[in-house]
Parts: structure tokens; C-alpha cells; sequence
């Protein structure tokens, strides 16, 4: 299901207009640029380390490498540490495992200094080049695409392409290498997607604590994940008490004083009565809304009449920023996960258009293999990730903004994925089970 904020027109997925799947091409390779680009720095220190540990490998024969064996181990752990927070930001996070040794005895039996000695190798080299492809390619796409603007400047005999071969001397000459410049836009367009995720493949792989790592790791990620649960259900907690205190509350109280008012004052002024009695009946009226407001914030019923698609529909008919809703759920979830799905759109659309200045939004759901993906992007001024606040405000406030979206999704043990480079787009990703 599709749906408008200005109106419940619906369209299909497969009608998707030219401009969005531009849009959407070019946000991905731009993604995939900037991975490859950070992928390539942290490459770049591993031939370092690579080249070191050459030495020390080599040094070791007369001594003198063991004993920066402990230093080189440290390096190793760090760059992979790293490589894991490096990955985190673009994508799924790694779960790290516990600390490996730096002693040598002990890290030459360690699993996991094996596995990072593993990741070493090839991403300081296959890495590396990945990397370097990513950098250098848009810069051949803009010096070949421009290619007409300046032809005529340029010294008599210099190369034309990019690539080192060929001469300009006419026009056509200089379309040709435009030409070019096209086709390195279809390979960034095409392949760097591919490129970037190449290059995290095996980092996320042997990086990661792994299925067999020991069952600590889990129990502590299961026990924070309960405390921030619990910490989130407190804050509701507090919410709606504080609702119920500072609203309907002081407005039924003020009723029950207006009301006795008027009862004394019946008998000898009853236009005045009649008066207090119009004023208990707006106060009443008042406290029965702010009773509602509240009552939707613990579960909208909006979910149990319309499902989430109709729901989510509601919000961007409400939304300040025009926005879509693309809804594709074969079969209801739990009215948890439901209500989770609904509360996360809601915080994201609602800091979009307070701090991230876009002129559209998307949001997009599908339910499949047992899980609930949901996606929010917007075409604002990106930079969200930056700090851990309000979606694209970058301020914290307790149980709203990002934590308390992660609060939420840590509790149904889901994922959260933010991409926001500055400029924008910010894409806000999150992985649900629909069973709990």
C-alpha cells in the first residue's frame, strides 16, 4: 500500500518514477563511495602494519622482534577494533569478542588474533584497492565528463583520457572522451555498491565474535538489552504519569471546584451558576481529550482498527514534511512489535520535520521470512549520525530522539541501521521479529 500525504492515493512499487530510482542510485553510490573511502584509510595502516609485522617476523630469528612482538599485537587489536566501529557505521554492528592476548605465547593459540591476522592480509591489499578504486573513480567520471569545457586550454600533444591514451584535436575528439566520463558514471552507478560491500565482507566475517564465541558475550548483550527495557518502560512510566498529573487531572479537579461553586451559588444567582457550570463542561471536555492523548500514546487504537499500514498512513497525513508510505506486510505482527514499528516512524517523521529541513520523505515496510524491515529516509541536510540526540537534531533527550528509538528496538532484540553523511540523505533502517 502507497500512501500520500496529501490524500490515500495508491500506487505501485513497480510504478516507481524515474526520478526516485535516479535518486535512489545515486544516494547508494555515493554511500558506497564514502564506505570505500573509509575503508581505504584503515587499509592503508594495515600495509603498515603488514610491513611491520614483516619485520618483526623477519627480526625475530635473532631476538629482537619479540620484543615488539606485545606492541605489534596491541597495534593489531586496535586497527581491528577500529575496522569493527568502521563497519558499525555502515551497516549492522559487529559484535566484538572478548579481548584477545598480547603476550605472545598466549596469541599464538588465540582464535581470535588468527582471525585478525586473517582480515589483515587481505584487506590491507584486496582492500586497499578496492578503496583506491573507489577514490579515484569519481574523480575520472568528473575529469572525463568535463572534458569540453576545457579541451581547448590544454598544452599541444597532452593526453586526452584519463587513462593515458589519445589525443583531442577536434570536437567529436572531445565527445568521445565525454563519452567516456559517461561510462565511468555507469561503473560508479553499477559497481560500487558491489565494491563496498566486497570490502566488508571479510571484515564482518572474521571480525565478529562468530557463532561458537563463548555465551557471556550473549548474556551480556541480553542483560543490557533487558536494563535498557526496563529503563524505557520506566520512562513511559514517568510520561504518562506525568500526563495524568499536569493535565487531566488539574482539569477534573478544576470541574469538581466549579461544580460545587455552582451548587451553592444555585439558589441566589442561577445565571451565575449556569456560568460555573459552562466552564466545568469545557474543563471536562478538556480533560477527556488530554485522557485520549494519552491513551494513544500507550497503544494507539489506530493499530487494532487499520493495521500498521493504515496507521503509518495517519502519521504522514499529519506529517509537516510530504511524505510516503510504502506498506508491503502479507500478515499482522504482534501488536508489540506493531506498536514499535508505529512509535519508531512516528519519532523519525516527527524529527524530520523539526530539525532535518527535507522537502520529502519516504517510509517504507516489508514483513518477509518472519521479520518486519522498516525504512525512513528523507532528502534533508543529513549529519544525524554525528551525535546520538533527536533524529538530525543531534541533542539527547532522555527517551526521545535515537535512544529512545534504540530503547524501543532493543527490547524486541531488532537492529538499527542510521546512514546520514552531511548533505543528506539520512536513511533510518530497523530490523524487526515479527513474532515478539
Amino acid at each position: 500500500m502507497t500512501a500520500n500525504r496529501g490524500g490515500a492515493a495508491d500506487r505501485p512499487k513497480s510504478h516507481e518514477s524515474f526520478k526516485d530510482i535516479v535518486l535512489r542510485s545515486l544516494s547508494a553510490a555515493g554511500e558506497a563511495i564514502a564506505q570505500l573511502a573509509s575503508g581505504l584509510n584503515t587499509a592503508l595502516l594495515g600495509m603498515l602494519l603488514l610491513l611491520w609485522l614483516t619485520v618483526t617476523a623477519v627480526t625475530s630469528i635473532v631476538g629482537v622482534g619479540l620484543l615488539m612482538a606485545p606492541a605489534l599485537l596491541r597495534t593489531l587489536h586496535a586497527l581491528a577494533s577500529r575496522e569493527r566501529g568502521r563497519l558499525a557505521r555502515w551497516g549492522p554492528e559487529v559484535a566484538a569478542p572478548e579481548p584477545p592476548p598480547t603476550r605472545l605465547r598466549a596469541a599464538l593459540v588465540d582464535r581470535t588474533t588468527r582471525r585478525e591476522l586473517g582480515w589483515l592480509v587481505p584487506h590491507s591489499t584486496v582492500g586497499a584497492l578496492l578503496g583506491l578504486l573507489g577514490v579515484l573513480l569519481p574523480v575520472l567520471a568528473v575529469r572525463d565528463t568535463a572534458f569540453p569545457l576545457y579541451w581547448k586550454f590544454m598544452p599541444e600533444g597532452a593526453t586526452a583520457t584519463s587513462v593515458g591514451i589519445g589525443n583531442s584535436h577536434t570536437w567529436p575528439d572531445a565527445i568521445a572522451v565525454m563519452l567516456l566520463g559517461v561510462g565511468w558514471i555507469a561503473i560508479i552507478l553499477g559497481l560500487t555498491p558491489g565494491m563496498a560491500q566486497l570490502q566488508a565482507a571479510l571484515g564482518r566475517r572474521l571480525l565478529s565474535a562468530g557463532p561458537d564465541a563463548d555465551l557471556s558475550l550473549r548474556v551480556a548483550e541480553l542483560t543490557a538489552t533487558r536494563a535498557a527495557a526496563l529503563d524505557a518502560h520506566a520512562t513511559e512510566l514517568r510520561r504518562i504519569e506525568r500526563s495524568l498529573h499536569d493535565g487531566a487531572q488539574n482539569r477534573l479537579v478544576s470541574v469538581a471546584v466549579l461544580i460545587g461553586a455552582s451548587r451553592r451559588m444555585v439558589a441566589r444567582d442561577p445565571a451565575g451558576a449556569d456560568e460555573l457550570l459552562e466552564r466545568a463542561q469545557s474543563a471536562a471536555e478538556q480533560a477527556l481529550a488530554e485522557l485520549r492523548t494519552v491513551a494513544r500514546g500507550i497503544l494507539p487504537p489506530v493499530l487494532a482498527d487499520r493495521g500498521l499500514a493504515g496507521a503509518l498512513s495517519g502519521l504522514a497525513a499529519n506529517c509537516a514534511v510530504p511524505c510516503r508510505i510504502d506498506v508491503d506486510v502479507p500478515e499482522r505482527c504482534a501488536a508489540s512489535v506493531e506498536a514499535t514499528a508505529y512509535f519508531v516512524v512516528a519519532e523519525a517523521l516527527t524529527n524530520i520535520a523539526k530539525h532535518s529541513g527535507a522537502r520529502h520523505a519516504v517510509v517504507t515496510v516489508r514483513g518477509t521470512g518472519g521479520r518486519l524491515v522498516l525504512s525512513v529516509e528523507d532528502d534533508g541536510k543529513g549529519g544525524a549520525g554525528s551525535n546520538p540526540g533527536a533524529l538530525g537534531s543531534g541533542r539527547e533527550d532522555g527517551g526521545s530522539g535515537l535512544t529512545g528509538i534504540r530503547r524501543r528496538i532493543a527490547a524486541h532484540d531488532g537492529s538499527l541501521t542510521l546512514t546520514s553523511p552531511p548533505g543528506g540523505p539520512t536513511v533510518l533502517t530497523v530490523d524487526l521479529p515479527c513474532g515478539s
